[in-house]
């Protein structure tokens, strides 16, 4: 016969950081894979899409075309370049605030997304023509249109920063927390008892 652990113990605590360190490291791990990646494509649009046409594929649905944007999409506040690098630094901010109490997966690769979608374009804001915090954002991707008529001209980054989000709606619409829990209206109905429900 086993004897109980004394009151007041817990021997959980070696491992009680795991769900958070498992759940850090993913948000980590997609950043990383989402800014590698949109920073190798806009490499590679630089190095080959320079001086081109615009290269059409899948019979005109997607289209390779190299832009430079100073603004947002549809070139919105173009004038006003400076003001993005301050609004990314801010959600930069609010992931790292959010990471604190992060415990759910499914909500690390949302945050990994979003993080990585907003360095990508930092990087373009800081390090691109014309100059530091008001560079061009490089855009190569346009949907239906060579030119962006339909849809406006992005990048992975873009992507990256758009599934992150619509991912982010969908845990909170089915009650996911980011500590890991369900929503409260979610598990109210988990402790009455079976015949109870039936009842009901």
């Amino acid at each position: 016969m086993t004897a109980a652990p004394p009151a007041g113990s817990d021997t959980t605590v070696p491992d009680a950081g795991t769900p958070r360190r498992r759940a850090v490291g993913l948000l980590l791990g997609v950043s990383l894979a989402s800014l590698l990646a949109d920073l190798g494509t806009k490499q590679l649009a630089l190095a080959e899409l320079t001086g081109r046409e615009p290269v059409s594929l899948l019979g005109g649905a997607v289209y390779l075309t190299l832009t430079r944007n100073s603004g947002a999409a549809w070139s919105i506040g173009s004038d006003h370049t400076w003001v993005f690098p301050l609004i990314t630094l801010g959600v930069i901010g609010w992931i790292a605030w959010m990471a604190l109490r992060l415990r759910s997966l499914p909500w690390a690769v949302s945050l990994g997304l979003v993080l990585g979608g907003a360095l990508g374009n930092l990087t373009d804001r800081i390090f691109r023509a014309p100059g530091h915090f008001v560079g061009h954002v490089v855009d190569m991707i346009s949907l239906f249109d060579p030119y962006g008529q339909v849809w406006p001209v992005f990048n992975l980054a873009d992507s990256s920063l758009v599934c992150g989000v619509v991912l982010a709606v969908f845990l909170e619409l089915t009650g996911r927390q980011r500590d890991g829990s369900r929503a409260a209206s979610d598990t109210a109905g988990d402790d009455v008892p079976a015949d109870q429900k039936e009842r009901a």
